[in-house]
């Protein structure tokens, strides 16, 4: 694992304590796409699903992700996708 990975799980399991998060390295996809670097650590996909997003907009629940990796965005991260759900969303998906 990286250090940007590391950095971002426990932020996330730290803020938003989820039943499933899944944060992966896409850095290797994106080789020689604008905001890659040799090291990696540029694109990151996460799937988390959190009973605090119960409630909040798809919006609401982006932007608070986002604010809660501001650090991370201003600096190594160039790209982060995301799929945020609440529990009983994720039960519709299964």
């Amino acid at each position: 694992m990286t250090q940007t990975y590391t950095i971002i799980e426990q932020k996330l399991s730290d803020t938003y304590t989820p039943e499933h998060l899944l944060v992966s390295d896409e850095s290797h996809l994106h080789k020689g796409h604008a905001g890659a670097r040799p090291g990696g650590e540029t694109h990151f996909r996460v799937h988390m699903v959190s009973a605090l997003f119960e409630g909040m907009s798809r919006l609401d629940r982006q932007r608070h992700v986002l604010d809660c990796l501001a650090a991370e965005l201003e600096g190594p991260v160039h790209a982060l996708a995301l799929k945020l759900q609440s529990p009983r969303e994720a039960a519709k998906d299964a």
